[in-house]
């Protein structure tokens, strides 16, 4: 049986020393690039496999980072987890994705899960605003960064969009095309994003006197989408919105489904404005408006926060500055398409007076 090449015999291949090999399989970024190709073509040459499992027992990290996020299913997640693995590829690691499923429980898990892996760091995009459960990290010396929502403790690099900013402009959209009886769709409204989102429609509704119903799901996806139309189709004529603002796009599409299937037409009877303008948005039977996250850009800053922290620890160890947390915080973008129209000429507010700018709250189940 042939021996398995070391990197010893990569070394010798390339002429140069067996730490710069070190270094170009855990550090690329430090090696010149003229160096770098000399020993990725020894390694191809001689079919050269490095043993991870030896690494990691001697090192006591992995060379991956852990991504848990709320639903693998949405587009808007996998954007984040390609714009993390641009970064981490860089740096001659991987990501590695979790699945919390909006389930706390779940959550904990994977981030367990994930110190046992002894990763080299964690980002994570929590279903709530308690974080205390990456403590267990803090105590094992794996820093974590937030994804798409700010750390209220400041004890944690985040991530994040600007979405009370999101959810007014995209009320704000609305309200221009002459709309005065909205809903936002979405929750739980324990997530976050989704009280935010809330929070920013409901102070630009009041500011014109208009009003916004609210209706409440048990999850962000398209099912919930389409539960919440047939809600919203039995309303009577003058209690129906004629605008929905969906906390997210996969519910912005459930609810084009929905209200199509019940007789409404989108935008003539009902416009609609989603959140995040994943791919899907566009190519929808009548492409959505959509307030447009950075999802790619959100994944690079997240892991560059990571890396950030995880060398400056390194220095901290020898005496250096301490490691200071950061909050990065992107601006949504307004995408026009379709989906939202001038309001009905015949629509009139469901409310008058002073108690227009009153804001109605109707829950589902």
């Amino acid at each position: 049986m042939a021996r398995s090449k070391s990197i010893a015999d990569v070394a010798a291949a390339a002429g140069v020393s067996i730490g710069t090999v070190s270094n170009v399989l855990n550090h690329p970024h430090v090696v010149a690039a003229g160096t770098r190709e000399k020993v990725e073509a020894a390694i191809r040459e001689l079919g050269f496999v490095r043993n991870e499992s030896a690494r990691q027992l001697g090192s006591g990290r992995s060379r991956a980072i852990g991504l848990v996020v709320l639903d693998i299913g949405n587009p808007f997640f996998t954007d984040i987890a390609r714009g993390a693995q641009q970064v981490t590829k860089a740096r001659g690691g991987l990501v590695l994705i979790a699945d919390s499923a909006e389930d706390p429980e779940l959550e904990k898990s994977n981030v367990e899960m994930f110190l046992q892996q002894r990763v080299q760091g964690v980002l994570i995009a929590p279903s709530g605003a308690d974080l205390a459960f990456l403590d267990v990290l803090d105590r094992a010396g794996i820093p974590a960064v937030v994804v798409d929502r700010a750390s209220n403790a400041g004890d944690k690099c985040a991530v994040t969009v600007d979405d009370r900013l999101g959810g007014a402009l995209a009320a704000r959209h609305l309200l221009s095309l002459g709309h005065r009886h909205l809903a936002i769709v979405g929750g739980p409204s324990t997530q976050t994003q989704v009280e935010h989102r809330t929070e920013g429609a409901l102070r630009a509704t009041a500011e014109a006197g208009a009003t916004l119903m609210t209706v409440s799901t048990r999850g962000l996806n398209v099912a919930e989408g389409r539960m919440a139309a047939q809600y919203l189709a039995t309303l009577p004529d003058d209690e129906r919105p004629t605008a929905v603002f969906a906390a997210n796009d996969l519910v912005a599409l459930g609810l084009l489904q929905g209200l199509v299937t019940a007789g409404l037409r989108v935008p003539q009877d009902m416009s609609l404005i989603g959140y995040d303008d994943i791919e899907f948005s566009a190519a929808a039977t009548v492409p959505l408006t959509s307030m447009r996250q950075p999802r790619e850009e959100l994944g690079r800053a997240a892991a560059e926060l990571l890396y950030e922290e995880i060398d400056q620890r390194g220095i901290e160890v020898k005496g250096g500055a301490p490691h200071r947390h950061r909050l990065v915080q992107f601006h949504p973008e307004l995408v026009i398409r379709s989906s939202t129209a001038p309001a009905p000429a015949h629509a009139v507010p469901s409310v008058t007076g002073s108690a227009a700018a009153a804001s109605a709250v109707r829950r589902r189940r």
